[in-house]
């Protein structure tokens, strides 16, 4: 899904990206640059965390409103998004569906280009392989994005996967190119 008000040019390097790992329970989240060379550079990571004992409309409020402070924060060009997979839990799957909508509605007021990814696509990305294990795929985010150790909790690790993928794709810059 791609938002045609912001389109990426050469003079908007260093590329930010925000990437999410989607829930409602605990969001994570990962900001990093992309620059014209290709490095990345992580710029922050970690967790929105809503308490089970509200309702869920306001665990889904309390989202919109710190993923808002996020973007305002770091002012990202794109938002990465995982895709839902699949949850044995049918209430779980709809919930999280309905907190991925309000992520990605969220990102799209800001005015942001968003890039939705699959878990097969970002364990390929980050790891050359579709079927890696979560560990692996943790290594080679803490690797890429020369950490001193994985990032915790595995929300932010895996919120950093997914934007390290949006900026190695190849479709990073939509219809636009360099």
């Amino acid at each position: 899904m791609e938002n045609p008000q912001s389109p990426i040019t050469n003079s908007q390097f260093p590329i930010t990206i925000l990437g999410i790992d989607p829930g409602f329970a605990i969001v994570g989240y990962g900001v990093i640059e992309k620059d014209l060379r290709g490095n990345l550079k992580p710029i922050d990571y970690g967790v929105i965390t809503t308490h089970a004992k509200l309702s869920f409309a306001s665990r889904i409020s309390q989202i919109h409103n710190e993923l808002k402070g996020l973007i305002e924060k770091y002012k990202p060009n794109i938002m990465a998004v995982e895709e839902l997979f699949f949850y044995k839990n049918v209430k779980t799957a709809i919930e999280v569906g309905q907190a991925r909508g309000v992520i990605i509605l969220t990102g799209i007021q800001a005015g942001l280009s968003i890039k939705e990814f699959t878990p097969l696509q970002i364990k390929q990305a980050v790891a050359s392989y579709g079927r890696a294990e979560k560990r692996q795929v943790q290594q080679m985010v803490k690797t890429l994005l020369n950490l001193k150790e994985i990032p915790r909790p595995d929300d932010a690790a895996d919120a950093l996967a997914v934007a390290i993928c949006s900026a190695n794709s190849n479709n990073l810059f939509g219809d636009f190119s360099l």
